[in-house]
């Protein structure tokens, strides 16, 4: 027999929290969806971005018990990325410029250098 119980809150020094499920903060959270290509056969993907970082882009393949998770890195010239998910190349072709231009009107950070 399983109980259910509401959600519990936590005294702080700013007041009272209420903690929220994994479920909750999944289903409110703002997905970023962007199209890859697999490079074997052609075929464009809507992916899911988990993580979006200048020098990394964490993505997600497929939906529930049987996604798989994959990094994207930028090719040597910074054309696109490119990562491997299942022995498959995955290309995201987009340059390192046009991602570092989302994440400032995205995000609103500053420029920063290596």
């Amino acid at each position: 027999m399983y109980h259910f119980f509401p959600n519990p809150s936590v005294e702080t020094a700013a007041g009272p929290v209420t903690l929220r499920s994994t479920a909750e903060s999944i289903t409110t959270m703002n997905d970023e969806k962007i199209q890859v290509r697999v490079t074997s056969s052609g075929q464009l993907l809507d992916v899911v971005v988990l993580n979006k970082r200048l020098d990394n882009i964490q993505i997600v393949l497929g939906e529930g018990v049987h996604n798989v998770r994959c990094d994207l890195v930028p090719t040597r010239n910074g054309a696109a990325y490119v990562g491997n998910a299942m022995g498959r190349e995955i290309v995201y072709e987009r340059s390192r410029e046009s991602v570092k231009a989302d994440l400032v009107r995205a995000a609103g950070f500053r420029d920063f250098k290596r």
